[in-house]
């Protein structure tokens, strides 16, 4: 296993907590709080991870983001794996 290898699983693990912690607080704001990272990184991580899976987790508004039906399952598996 390369160094890019382990950066790109560190990077994978980073979004799911990213998605964890917004699903969990319904913003994207508070989750970068208790994350200690910006508003902005926590976005890019959720952004990537939906490009990267193909799908949309999320459904946003200028206040508020909870899961729609394809991230609610993929919380849920999240969940196991960050345990």
């Amino acid at each position: 296993m390369t160094v890019y290898d382990l950066m790109t699983i560190m990077d994978k693990l980073s979004s799911l907590r990213a998605f964890v912690k917004v699903v969990e607080l319904g913003s994207f704001s508070e989750a970068g709080r208790q994350l200690r990272l910006s508003r902005s990184a926590i976005s890019k991580y959720v952004s990537d991870l939906e490009q990267d899976l193909g799908v949309q987790l999320l459904n946003r508004t200028t206040r508020h983001a909870s899961p729609n039906e394809n991230g609610q399952a993929y919380f849920e598996r999240a969940l196991v794996i960050l345990a």
